[in-house]
């Protein structure tokens, strides 16, 4: 059923030209709203979000930028493929699991999704590669207007916009990046940014969100604060908390690289090594051996346009994309079929240049 879905990303990927940035892979927006005289998905009947599905179809199939987006009910996908949206960032885990009266809406254009009862009866999302939040929020704020003029949002004066979970009221806005920290890693250097991080009131995660591993050195980190800013005041916060991790994230790479030279250089080989010749190898190991071939790009390594390669080897190794659109396989057939997908890739680069 999203084999449509899933071309269509194939093919913007072939005439895409990366500009994706070393440390910061992409960043998100996403806004919690509910109708008002509906209760929360959580306590509604069967009949009630189906009545609130049919309400936000129509709305959202107004909406020019969608109209030649994809949608889909939830009943109406195999595990598999709601496994795959889940893997891709379109879907939250938890819409995966529903039924009766939960959808998703995707752009043509892969930027926004909307989950349509899930814990709020909408969940719009953007995403966009490299670090772009103020950018971002001018977009999601139009849309959400948009959206808002066709149908009136549950909003109390004392509270701002009323959600199902206490700690998505007031503005809704949940802003995230996903970044690539192999330097603050490698040095362990980690815990000291999560714990900075929670003391200013961020979150910082895994590739897949809350109880997920920080599987290739990958994190998202985000805001957990909604009420008491402005979206503006949320962003500014957030923005100036990433750029300093940048600049630590830099740093960490650079003394690594004087201190450990040797044994990142060979780090580094023996991934590319492995990538190109495996015939058994794991999700796991494999984003940790792609984590070190994206570090040798931004080192100088190897050519730039290959970051590109690696982010789209991210997400196309996970489970789902490599059973996608088969029936599901063993975990060893899928460990051979990744293998294969990765020395078919990895034919592609050129040797790495150590003497820049």
């Amino acid at each position: 059923m999203i084999e449509a879905l899933i071309n269509t990303v194939t093919e913007k990927r072939a005439k895409a030209k990366s500009k994706s940035s070393s440390i910061v892979i992409s960043s998100r927006l996403r806004l919690a709203r509910n109708l008002e005289a509906y209760p929360f998905p959580n306590r509604a009947k069967t009949a009630q979000r189906c009545d609130i599905l049919s309400k936000i179809e129509t709305a959202l199939k107004d909406i020019p930028y969608l109209k030649k987006g994809f949608y889909y009910k939830m009943e109406g996908l195999s595990p598999l493929e709601k496994k795959v949206l889940v893997e891709r960032h379109w879907i939250s885990r938890e819409l995966s699991e529903l039924k009766n009266g939960s959808a998703v809406f995707i752009s043509s254009d892969q930027v926004c999704s909307v989950m349509i009862n899930e814990e709020d009866h909408l969940r719009i999302q953007f995403i966009k590669n490299g670090f772009n939040l103020k950018a971002l929020w001018k977009t999601v704020n139009q849309f959400d207007d948009l959206l808002e003029s066709s149908m009136p949002f549950a909003f109390s004066k004392d509270y701002g916009y009323l959600t199902a979970c206490p700690s998505n009221l007031g503005t809704g806005l949940r802003a995230s990046v996903m970044m690539h920290l192999p330097g603050l890693s490698i040095s362990e250097n980690m815990d000291k940014v999560v714990r900075a991080s929670n003391q200013l009131g961020l979150a910082v995660r895994g590739l897949f969100g809350e109880g997920s591993d920080a599987s290739g050195h990958i994190y998202q980190i985000s805001n957990q604060q909604t009420l008491g800013e402005s979206e503006e005041a949320i962003l500014n916060r957030l923005g100036g908390v990433l750029k300093n991790i940048i600049e630590h994230e830099l740093n960490a790479r650079l003394q690594y690289l004087e201190k450990n030279e040797s044994r990142l250089l060979d780090q580094i080989s023996r991934a590319q090594a492995l990538l190109s010749n495996a015939h058994l190898i794991s999700s796991d190991e494999a984003m940790n051996h792609l984590s070190l071939i994206r570090l040798a790009i931004d080192l100088g390594f190897l050519p730039e346009e290959f970051r590109s390669l690696v982010d789209y080897l991210f997400i196309e190794i996970q489970p789902g994309h490599i059973q996608f659109p088969d029936t599901v396989i063993s975990a060893e057939l899928r460990d051979i079929k990744r293998a294969e997908f990765l020395r078919y890739n990895f034919n592609k680069l050129p040797s790495l240049n150590f003497d820049k």
